[in-house]
């Protein structure tokens, strides 16, 4: 598993797009903290934190991650070479509780955001990974501490 203080990462939220959704991504105590309010109004709906990412190894069959969270269920997002337009993405979905817990996510638990993708990402491809809040009016808060390839 990789830290998360060993990766650059970005906050962005609808708010480029004109959504009106607003939070944060700090580091706190090792682990990375995405919190703030998702709202759907004016077409939004996410808040997001990302990291570049070189590639998947040969061989992974999918991403392990290590987080926590009020209880809702939040996405890891992942962008590939393919994914050239900003609304284009891979998503799959995971719960959180208060107790830090390692989740695996299998490629074929990521879903194209559309259907001028391939169905699934192809590993070596992989060029961002983000941690979102997204789709419904919520108070978003989860921690991922670390990732990597399974």
């Amino acid at each position: 598993m990789i830290p998360v203080t060993d990766a650059s990462w970005t906050y962005l939220a609808d708010t480029v797009m004109g959504g009106v959704s607003e939070g944060s991504a700090t580091l706190e105590d090792g682990a990375l903290r995405l919190r703030g309010h998702v709202s759907t109004r004016n077409r939004g709906g996410f808040i997001q934190t990302r990291t570049e990412i070189d590639g998947a190894p040969d061989g992974a069959r999918g991403l392990r991650i290590r987080v926590r969270g009020n209880g809702e269920a939040y996405f890891i997002h992942l962008r590939t070479t393919r994914t050239r337009l900003p609304w284009q993405y891979y998503q799959a979905r995971f719960e959180t509780s208060s107790q830090w817990r390692d989740v695996t996510l299998d490629w074929a638990d990521f879903a194209a955001s559309g259907r001028l993708l391939p169905s699934r990402p192809r590993p070596a491809e992989i060029r961002s990974l983000g941690l979102v809040a997204y789709g419904r009016d919520h108070d978003a808060d989860v921690s991922l501490s670390a990732f990597g390839w399974v």
